[in-house]
C-alpha cells in the first residue's frame, strides 16, 4: 500500500545538526500518522517522534526536546527529522513509520504502525 524510504543519515560530531527525510509512494502521506523511530545495535527500538496528519500535534520523547523537530509536507509525501545539537546516545539506526489509525490522532506505539521504512544510519561521535 506505501513505501517509505529514510535518508540522511551519516558520520557527525557532537553538536552538529542532521536532516532526515522520508519519501513516501504508493499512498499519500495524508492517509497516515507519521512518526520517527530509533534502534542501536543490541537494543530496542525506541520512539523519537510523532506527528498528526495535519501537522498541528507533535510529540517526542523528552531526551530530544528542544533539539529535535519533525515535520511532514502531505504535497510532497515527504516528512522530515531536523536534529540540532546531536549527542552521542543519539547514534542509532532511523526509521520513519506510517499508521492508518482513524480513532488516533498521533501515534507512538511501534505495534501501532504497519508500515516502516528501511532505515537510514545515524552516527554521532564525541
Amino acid at each position: 500500500q506505501v513505501q517509505l524510504v529514510e535518508s540522511g543519515g551519516g558520520l557527525v560530531q557532537a553538536g552538529d545538526s542532521l536532516r532526515l527525510s522520508c519519501v513516501a509512494s504508493g499512498r499519500a502521506f495524508s492517509n497516515y500518522a507519521l512518526g520517527w523511530f530509533r534502534q542501536a545495535p543490541g537494543k530496542e527500538r525506541e520512539f523519537v517522534a510523532a506527528i498528526s496528519r495535519s501537522s498541528i500535534i507533535k510529540s517526542y520523547i523528552d531526551s530530544v526536546k528542544g533539539r529535535f523537530t519533525i515535520s511532514r509536507d502531505n504535497a510532497k509525501n515527504t516528512m522530515s527529522l531536523q536534529m540540532n545539537s546531536l549527542k552521542p546516545e543519539d547514534t542509532a539506526v532511523y526509521s520513519c513509520a506510517a499508521a492508518q489509525r482513524p480513532g488516533m490522532v498521533v501515534v507512538k506505539g511501534p505495534h501501532e504502525y504497519e508500515f516502516w521504512g528501511q532505515g537510514t544510519q545515524v552516527t554521532v561521535s564525541s
